[in-house]
This record gives structure tokens, C-alpha cells and sequence, in this order.
């Protein structure tokens, strides 16, 4: 039954607020581009380009979860900063196949045509080798996305939050 009383749906109180934080960390710290936050995020994303990274972080951002995504390029070193905070980060990963075409969507939508090192297969495979080696010296969990919601593959995350006794 109706109260009259406006803005009864939507109370800007603390989880509002906390929110709201969450919402603009991970907008802030989205795909590696300020390495700042590391001990600040309840919880850190790695994974290699279309595994989905940032859709999750923005996705567990709305639960009041602070992300940081890192995107593992190869040949590019992360950084040493990683290691400190180990137990908040999280790998994702994906099949070669599922990889190479949504990359090759991805290319579509941005009106690029033609065959390209991001598409190619045997570079994706190398790619995922690669992170697989980080995401083991980091002694990571690792979850597969491949056919998986972001809903899915979001409560993984929080329940490895649990288990490791980070905040949820």
C-alpha cells in the first residue's frame, strides 16, 4: 500500500554510498590503467583481453565490491606490487576457440576488417599459456568463463572472496 511518501524506494543511505564507491573504484582502476588501488580492492581480476574482466568488475561493483581489473598482456611485466596483495587476485581464463570470436566481434564493432595477431589462434593459445604462468607464480585461483554468465562467474568470485576471508 502506497505511504505518500516519496523517495521511499530509493534511500541514499550508506550502502547507497558504498555503492556508489565501488561503482567509480572500478571504473577508476578498469583494465590496469592506475596500478594505485591494489591495496585498496577488496578484490583484483586478471585475465587476458574479452575474459570478460571488466563486465565482472562492474558487475560485482553494483554488490558493493570493490575491483581492480588487470589486464596480461604478453611481454608486458605486472606489477611487483601483485605479489603483496596475492590473496585478493583472482584469474580468468578462456578457450582458444571462445577467445577468437569475440575478438573477432569485438574487431567487427569497431570496424576493423582482416586478419590480425588479436584473432589469430596460435597467438591466443600463447597468450593464455602466458597468463596461465603468472596466474600460477601468483598461486591465483583461476576461473574458466567460457560459457558462463557474468552472473556465474561473479559468485565464484565472492565465494573465493569467502573461503580466503576477504570482504564481501
Amino acid at each position: 500500500k502506497a505511504e505518500g511518501n516519496p523517495g521511499l524506494n530509493r534511500k541514499m543511505g550508506a550502502e547507497y554510498f558504498k555503492r556508489i564507491d565501488a561503482l567509480e573504484f572500478a571504473v577508476k582502476y578498469d583494465d590496469g590503467k592506475d596500478i594505485n588501488g591494489l591495496k585498496e580492492a577488496d578484490v583484483i581480476i586478471l585475465g587476458v583481453s574479452r575474459t570478460s574482466k571488466t563486465p565482472l568488475s562492474l558487475y560485482l561493483a553494483n554488490r558493493n565490491i570493490k575491483v581492480m581489473n588487470v589486464p596480461i598482456i604478453q611481454d608486458l611485466i605486472l606489477p611487483e606490487q601483485l605479489y603483496e596483495v596475492k590473496r585478493k587476485v583472482i584469474g580468468l581464463t578462456n578457450s582458444v576457440e571462445q577467445l577468437n570470436k569475440l575478438r573477432e566481434e569485438r574487431l567487427k564493432t569497431l570496424g576493423v576488417s582482416g586478419n590480425s595477431d588479436y584473432t589469430d589462434e596460435i597467438q591466443i593459445f600463447e597468450e593464455l599459456e602466458y597468463a596461465l604462468e603468472i596466474m600460477g607464480k601468483l598461486g591465483c585461483p583461476i576461473i574458466d568463463v567460457q560459457n558462463k554468465a557474468v552472473e556465474e562467474t561473479a559468485e565464484l568470485i565472492i565465494g573465493i572472496m569467502r573461503e580466503r576471508g576477504l570482504e564481501v
